[in-house]
């Protein structure tokens, strides 16, 4: 009986402080985002990159409406999961979109992987053979794996500290770039061969990736001091700290390269930026804030991506095997969770990674707008007319997002189209087998003997 208890998930409540909870949701945020996304979302719409994260932060700004009302009602450590669950029930929906919500967060820790072994590189002169990013990147996955195991009171530390590093480095190289730069300006000559409506939505649902973040806190639920109030405030610190720095850092990039630059060096755009305005110790510093930054994102990540994992698990949504290892689901979980990203991380290049992250995180993103519209106004208390602004902003980044890489990558449209028919078609029959029911039946037994 001890044995079957230990194989439940462990929540510390109220061990995530207000401060702790806005450097775990900035530390995602900030480590994805800034890095790698700029040189890409400078590839797809040209000089017009920086207007194209402050469309992004328009967009989230709607999105975290739904995310705020439904937290502040039903606070929980399985965010999303639980949110779909309170929409859809226990139906194909809530399990199809909880685990686009998984994945994408899976994607989201093998991008911070593959860009701090981009930047790491930097420091011995690039990386020509295209071999020691993908290295780097695994070793940093195992490395947050066991601080991980270490426990949560420990990543809280970590985090924070990092988080702490990271936002007064980034700080500076923005204010130093712009400082030194010989103009605050941004060269629209180059506007035209790339900025067309659908380009600049392509990069905007590129920019909603470095925001997305967001949703680590409320997957951090009832794990945060008073929920019902700090849960939406640290959503709101959290986006509002990442608009300042994102703007900084996209005039301060804008301003130090030129468009064709910053696209050649789009995977470190940041420490090319770094190089004409600071020289070698200039690239040297980006590359530390980086390396802080991917390390410390991913940590934050790992932690919880396994927490909601656990939680799918635990609501009989997804089929969970123990593989023969001892311990807690939550451990299981992480170790699904590092397995994957450590795959991604070795087969997949940055962007392809991230076209998925975002193709993924906007279905589930509308799905959850739409719960909220149909099944939860009245219990959330929200307003009909935001989630019905978040749809449209939402399906208009998609569709742009996806017109432009049906003319430069379709084979990425495939993989997402094809996972997301597998993930439909694997859940609709794990919910409907005899052995889901079967484990249904038992713990609504179990919880009906207690």
């Amino acid at each position: 009986m001890e044995e079957k208890d230990d194989r439940s998930t462990h929540y510390d409540e109220g061990s995530l402080s207000l401060s702790g909870t806005v450097m775990l949701g900035t530390g995602v945020m900030i480590g994805a985002g800034i890095f790698a996304l700029t040189g890409q979302m400078a590839e797809m719409t040209g000089a017009l990159f920086p207007l194209a994260f402050l469309a992004a932060a328009i967009i989230v700004g709607f999105s975290a409406y739904s995310y705020i009302k439904i937290s502040n009602a039903y606070p929980s450590a399985g965010g999303i999961g639980m949110y779909l669950h309170k929409a859809y029930g226990d139906r194909l929906p809530t399990a199809f979109n909880a685990l686009l919500m998984y994945f994408s967060m899976v994607i989201a820790q093998s991008f911070l992987a593959r860009t701090f072994g981009s930047y790491t590189m930097q420091l011995f002169g690039g990386d020509p053979s295209g071999q020691m990013t993908p290295i780097l990147g695994v070793s940093l996955i195992l490395a947050a794996f066991i601080v991980n195991l270490l426990g949560n009171r420990l990543i809280q530390g970590v985090a924070g500290f990092i988080g702490l590093l990271k936002i007064g480095g980034i700080l500076i190289f923005g204010l130093v770039g712009i400082w030194l730069a010989d103009s605050l300006a941004v060269d629209f000559d180059h506007v035209s061969e790339t900025g067309s409506a659908s380009n600049f939505l392509g990069a905007t649902a590129l920019g909603i990736l470095a925001f997305k973040g967001f949703t680590t806190i409320t997957n951090s639920g009832s794990e945060v001091i008073d929920p019902h109030r700090n849960v939406g405030r640290a959503i709101v610190i959290s986006i509002a700290a990442c608009v300042v720095i994102y703007t900084l850092v996209g005039f301060a990039v804008a301003s130090n390269l030129s468009l064709r630059e910053i696209i050649q060096t789009r995977d470190y755009s940041l420490a090319a930026a770094a190089r004409p305005a600071l020289g070698e110790y200039g690239v040297w510093f980006t590359v530390a804030i980086a390396m802080l930054a991917t390390a410390g994102g991913i940590l934050a990540s790992i932690f919880a991506v396994s927490r909601m994992l656990a939680m799918l698990t635990e609501m009989k949504l997804v089929p969970h095997s123990h593989f023969g290892m001892p311990g807690s689901i939550q451990k299981h979980t992480l170790v699904y969770t590092v397995v994957l990203g450590l795959v991604l991380t070795a087969f997949f290049d940055l962007s392809r990674i991230a076209a998925l992250g975002i193709i993924f995180y906007l279905v589930m993103d509308i799905a959850i707008h739409w719960g909220v519209l149909r099944y939860l106004l009245d219990d959330v208390k929200a307003k009909s007319w935001v989630p019905v602004t978040a749809i449209i902003l939402d399906s208009l980044a998609l569709s742009g997002f996806v017109w432009v890489k049906l003319n430069s990558d379709p084979f990425v449209l495939g993989v997402a189209v094809v996972t997301m028919m597998l993930i439909a078609i694997g859940e609709q029959l794990f919910l409907g087998s005899e052995k889901r029911k079967q484990a249904v039946s038992q713990s609504q037994a179990h919880e009906h003997h207690h």
